[in-house]
């Protein structure tokens, strides 16, 4: 119900990076909640001194009440987010429907207290009461246009019962002042779907100029930045092992010699075309630059796993190409380091992979696994140790 609306041209969910911002905006600060509390609080108190109205003061003790477990759902968000930044769609519904069902209590109070102040024999406790619904109404508009389900059913749970009494009052004075505030409702509602369309279309704009600083723009995966914050998400806290494929391509450079440069730019989209193809859901694609790239696989239960889609990737990269007429056959050789056996960090999971790469290019072409290439080392030293032990007997 919160999650979608349709306000003109925009409807349906918005995608889940701006869904979730939005929801980090909704709790980024308690002042207006504390403000509704301290100010229901205060004409609650003066108009029971003043009226004897043991309904205000009710209405007042309920809204301090509810203002204090919306202060708490505050500071539970930002612990939750301060163990863990990353909040998913469903979590994030959770939480919305939490401050949705705040805010919108918190309304019904004020706009009740609004109007019982109205049937009360005092001027002044009348226009606090209605000044509190005012700026209530005021701040649902400037503060949460972007959920804009939320802010209609706050502006109508704030107005509603206040501009029910001045019409069924029979008085002309009631009746401008109901009409009065009816024409305010509207224009407020107006003005929620105006902010929402123009919030929104910022919003999105600014997560695809962020999407497209992270993408190579030739072949439209991922360059190397994101290797410093999906990377790093990927490998820590994470179950299951993750394997780093270090990608190199073998006789790139004499295909781009041989049949130019546009001919190279090609051959490297239909590499990267490639290595989506046999990707999985949630794995990261990086062209690390030139013919280089990297292909993380983030969940591989078995080292098999991880076999398993190096020699899927070195036979889909050695394939033959068809390109500008020309049919063009390239190499492959591919370093694999696994987590946390090679590397519990982004930096040691990339130089083993690096190692094993290089390994492999010695060996012209194929995978090396960073773990062989360290075994390997090992025996080698270990050869050289026996054998000194033989000379010096």
């Amino acid at each position: 119900m919160f999650s979608a609306i349709k306000f003109g041209r925009q409807a349906g969910p918005v995608p889940d990076a701006v869904y979730s911002e939005i929801i980090a905006t909704l709790y980024g600060t308690l002042v207006p909640i504390v403000f509704a509390g301290v100010a229901q609080a205060l004409v609650g108190m003066i108009t029971a001194r003043e009226t004897g109205d043991i309904v205000t003061a009710a209405l007042a003790a309920i809204g301090v009440m509810v203002a204090a477990v919306r202060t708490f759902d505050v500071l539970a968000y930002r612990r939750r987010i301060g163990e863990a930044p990353s909040v998913d769609r469903a979590e994030a519904v959770k939480w919305e429907w939490r401050y949705a069902s705040g805010s919108v209590v918190t309304a019904l109070i004020v706009g009740l207290a609004a109007a019982r102040g109205l049937m009360l024999d005092d001027a002044i406790c009348s226009v606090m009461a209605i000044g509190v619904a005012f700026g209530f109404g005021a701040g649902v508009v400037a503060r949460l246009s972007l959920r804009p389900a939320v802010a209609i059913a706050d502006l109508l749970a704030t107005g509603l019962p206040v501009i029910i009494v001045t019409l069924t009052v029979p008085d002309l004075r009631h009746f401008g002042l109901g009409v009065l505030l009816a024409i305010y409702l509207g224009c407020s509602l107006e003005m929620v779907r105006l902010s929402y369309k123009s919030t929104i279309s910022q919003i999105t704009l600014k997560q695809q100029f962020e999407q497209l600083a992270r993408l190579d723009p030739m072949t439209g995966v991922f360059n190397r930045s994101v290797l410093d914050t999906e990377l790093v998400e990927i490998v820590a806290g994470r179950e299951t092992g993750v394997a780093v494929h270090a990608i190199d391509l073998d006789h790139f450079k004499a295909a781009n010699d041989r049949f130019g440069h546009p001919v190279g730019d090609a051959l490297l989209k239909q590499v990267a075309e490639r290595l989506k193809s046999i990707a999985q859901p949630g794995d990261l694609i990086v062209r690390m630059g030139g013919d280089e790239f990297i292909l993380v696989q983030k969940y591989i239960p078995s080292r098999e796993d991880a076999e398993g889609m190096a020699r899927r990737i070195f036979e889909s990269v050695c394939a033959p190409y068809r390109v500008g007429g020309h049919e063009i056959v390239i190499g492959a050789s591919i370093g694999v380091a696994l987590s946390p056996d090679d590397g519990q960090s982004v930096e040691a999971l990339l130089v083993s992979s690096d190692a094993a790469l290089y390994q492999a290019k010695e060996n012209r072409g194929g995978y090396v696994f960073a773990d062989k290439l360290l075994a390997a080392v090992r025996a080698k030293a270990g050869s050289a140790k026996a054998a000194d032990r033989e000379l010096a007997a």
